[in-house]
């Protein structure tokens, strides 16, 4: 008996369009001896030769991805830059780029936090850039120089989700600028046991020494991260959600400096899900604004400003984004009755001490967070 792999060779058929000479068209086209084949099997199918439009396929898929990347990389990288400087041990380089027309950009804290007398390679020339921000707990650094700049836009790293295919631009060693091409691994709110000030994006992007502080855009162009860190031999990288960045850029906007909120309550993981939230308030803290609140134990934490809580971890994100001076509104589910509480967040007292973290690298970064998470759920009467 033929093989079925007999069969699809001896009735694929080339054919040439009219309008594309140069395609060719794989036509099945059943012969008496294949449609007795399988009725004797008792199945009546359908069967496309696909072996070549599938290598075809794959062809222009690979072809239009390239393509994509490469017009990201064309149309962004006018607006990455490198970066020198020199920090209390020696000189040091990385990578950033601009976020508005006047000059300033963003880069990661271990390129733009520590050093001095910054350098900006920039259109074919050397400016000179001065500090404006430096935020430890983000992991990110602001920059600025004096010319008129072109700018990436801002996207949105919610819209991101495993897999999610990403490109860096950035500076590798003594290299120009390069592009990188891979994907979101996930979206961790923890690393080595240490949880972060704000989820970060793990990426499957092998990275290496220069390359920190370079942006991480989607498929559309826009800027959704931050390189902040390497992992495991460079073979991947840590960015922080360029949302995380635009937080202390606001407070530096409105204030002149980062001002990290609080609210001083302690979450942990209850027995059972309310309303789609297993965070349960398990004590709120003497002398911070949560004491006075109308917050109680054995509330349900259900939403923190324009963030909702699903889980213990989720409080993490939500009060990052807690500026010090404002009222925040906080959900909660007491027994069957969503109450809403506003809290006027005081200002962390970790930011003042300059332990706040959010690198893998750095064995400080969980050393203030501004809720402490339990690892056993606790009931409070």
């Amino acid at each position: 008996m033929s093989r079925l792999s007999d069969f699809s060779r001896a009735h694929c058929h080339p054919e040439r369009s009219e309008r594309s000479p140069n395609l060719v068209v794989r036509i099945f086209v059943p012969s008496a001896a294949f449609v007795r084949f399988f009725a004797s099997l008792g199945i009546t199918a359908l069967i496309l030769c696909s072996g070549a439009s599938l290598v075809y396929a794959q062809e222009q898929s690979a072809t239009s991805v390239s393509h994509q990347v490469r017009e990201i990389f064309e149309r962004s990288a006018k607006a990455v830059v490198k970066i020198h400087g020199v920090d209390e041990h020696s000189e040091i380089s990385g990578t950033g780029f601009f976020i508005d027309p006047t000059g300033t950009l963003y880069t990661a804290y271990t390129v733009g936090g520590e050093a001095e007398n910054f350098t900006i390679e920039f259109n074919g020339k050397k400016y000179p850039a001065r500090q404006l921000l430096a935020d430890i707990r983000s992991g990110t650094a602001m920059l600025k120089i004096d010319t008129v700049t072109p700018a990436l836009t801002i996207g949105k790293s919610e819209e991101l989700e495993v897999a999610t295919p990403v490109v860096a631009i950035g500076y590798p060693l003594d290299l120009p600028e390069t592009p990188n091409f891979g994907m979101v691994a996930g979206l961790d709110h923890k690393y080595l046991g240490r949880y972060f000030s704000t989820t970060h994006l793990r990426l499957n992007l092998p990275t290496q020494r220069g390359e920190a502080g370079a942006p991480l855009l989607n498929m559309k162009g826009e800027v959704v991260g931050i390189v902040v860190g390497s992992l495991e031999n460079n073979s991947a990288c840590y960015a922080v959600p360029i949302e995380a960045a635009e937080k202390i850029r606001g407070d530096f906007v409105r204030f002149g400096e980062a001002r990290h909120g609080w609210v001083g309550i302690n979450v942990s993981e209850a027995p059972t899900e309310v309303e789609g939230s297993r965070a349960e308030m398990t004590q709120m803290m003497e002398g911070t604004p949560a004491a006075t609140s109308g917050i109680k134990p054995g509330d349900i934490l259900l939403q923190v400003g324009r963030k909702k809580v699903t889980q213990p971890e989720d409080v993490l994100d939500a009060s990052f984004f807690i500026t010090a001076g404002d009222t925040v509104p906080i959900t909660v589910m007491r027994g069957n009755r969503r109450l809403t509480f506003d809290v006027r967040a005081a200002l962390h007292p970790a930011s003042q001490r300059g332990l706040l973290i959010a690198s893998p690298a750095s064995p400080t970064m969980n050393q203030g967070m501004p809720l402490k998470l339990e690892s056993e759920a606790q009931r409070t009467p």
